[in-house]
């Protein structure tokens, strides 16, 4: 039922993609945007970022029409090229840590998004969905695929082991020191064959990017109603995704940190905690929780051990079991009154990526009062959130691969 076509991308070429390729643009402080732009002509923040050329901030329809110029310049320059014919995109990213993901990079139905053939687990703000599609709308193409998972398929994962036989288009590392490798898939036979076992599968989930998805569907509907020619073949009627495989998903925990107690004492908070934990102290030795439903929290130079007492607590669905509601269930909001998880600049979160040193360390400086560890939500408990259109609670899941901006693009 899921349909996932070939498109043809725009490209760096091969001798400068290891240049152009770019992380998403928040992920870099101020100061790396400038270094990177100082010294890269052909980083792809020179698009996203145009106003760098008159050292001026730019924002809203002004920034948008100038990252279009930027892009265009990047095309007449045959920094960007664009293939021939419909390909899929073969892409694999080696970490640092030794993770391995490999999956294909196509175009993938809005339709499909609209009857819930593709599933969210986050939701998504009006507000956000709005803007990025006006910028798409603009711009007219989108650099950074949405990041999609399907069951494990051998037919599929027996292909992409045969095409990286063969020497990739591109291979280049980058800084964090994750090798990053392309091929190009454009034989007819093996593109129908991929095709048809996609549209075998009844659903496919979104891992990462519910808001460039939202967006792409929102502008599908505004093109198509601008369209009296419309036939649904257009290209506003995909939107670009990375498919791996749910074997290939890491998923990270995200950790909590927050600032106060509320108002309460050490010895306050310790005794409403008991209500619904057990608790043990742990001292100094560094703790970390490695079963459901049991939390790590560090305070006042301590690591305690908290385990869910199940008999006071209600498991009626799946998000009621979720250890990322739990806690906001249980603690965040009862007892450290944090109830709007997402706007509350009480809260603070740090991806499972950094380990509880960090957590210690920022509890150790003052910055924050408290620190909780969780242990990572696994994917069935994201596609069971899914599929009873329910919704994790923000911050519930650090997702890789984290895939560069500018190494394929797709326009519509």
């Amino acid at each position: 039922m899921a349909k996932v076509i070939p498109f043809k991308a725009v490209r760096p070429t091969r001798d400068k993609v290891s240049l152009v390729a770019a992380r998403s643009y928040q992920t870099y402080t101020e100061a790396e945007r400038e270094s990177r732009m100082g010294y890269n002509p052909f980083s792809f923040l020179h698009i996203v970022n145009p106003g760098y050329r008159y050292h001026k901030d730019i924002s809203g329809k002004d920034r948008y029409a100038l990252v279009k110029n930027r892009y265009l310049e990047f095309k007449e320059d045959t920094i960007f090229i664009q293939d021939k014919t419909p390909s899929y995109y073969v892409y694999k990213i080696v970490n640092r840590e030794g993770g391995i993901f490999s999956g294909i990079i196509a175009a993938t139905s809005s339709e499909d998004y609209e009857k819930d053939i593709i599933k969210k687990h986050e939701d998504t703000i009006e507000y956000r969905e709005q803007v990025f599609k006006d910028y798409l709308k603009t711009v007219g193409f989108n650099a950074e695929p949405v990041l999609l998972t399907y069951p494990d398929n051998a037919t599929i994962a027996n292909i992409i082991s045969d095409i990286q036989k063969n020497r990739a288009e591109y291979e280049f590392t980058t800084t964090y020191r994750d090798t990053h490798y392309l091929w190009k898939l454009g034989d007819s036979e093996l593109i129908n064959t991929i095709s048809n076992e996609f549209e075998r599968m009844d659903t496919l989930y979104i891992a990462d990017g519910h808001h460039r998805s939202a967006s792409s569907y929102l502008l599908s509907k505004d093109l198509q109603s601008e369209n009296d020619t419309h036939t649904g073949n257009e290209p506003y009627n995909y939107f670009m995704s990375y498919l791996i495989p749910e074997s290939d998903l890491k998923i990270h925990e995200f950790n909590r940190l927050v600032k106060d107690l509320n108002g309460l004492t050490k010895e306050a908070f310790l005794i409403q905690l008991d209500m619904m934990y057990r608790i043990e102290n742990r001292g100094s030795n560094l703790y970390k929780p490695n079963r459901k439903h049991h939390f790590s929290m560090y305070l006042d130079g301590e690591f305690y051990s908290l385990f869910l007492r199940k008999s006071n607590y209600e498991f009626s669905n799946a998000l009621e079991a979720l250890d990322t509601h739990i806690l906001y269930k249980t603690i965040l909001e009862p007892i450290l009154g944090i109830s709007d998880l997402r706007n509350d600049t009480r809260i603070d979160y740090s991806h499972g990526k950094n380990d509880l040193v960090t957590i210690k360390s920022k509890v150790d400086s003052g910055e924050f009062e408290v620190g909780f560890g969780l242990v990572p939500i696994n994917v069935d408990e994201m596609k069971a959130i899914a599929d009873n259109n329910l919704t994790m609670p923000p911050k519930s899941t650090f997702i890789e691969p984290k895939l560069r901006s500018g190494v394929t693009i797709y326009e519509f």
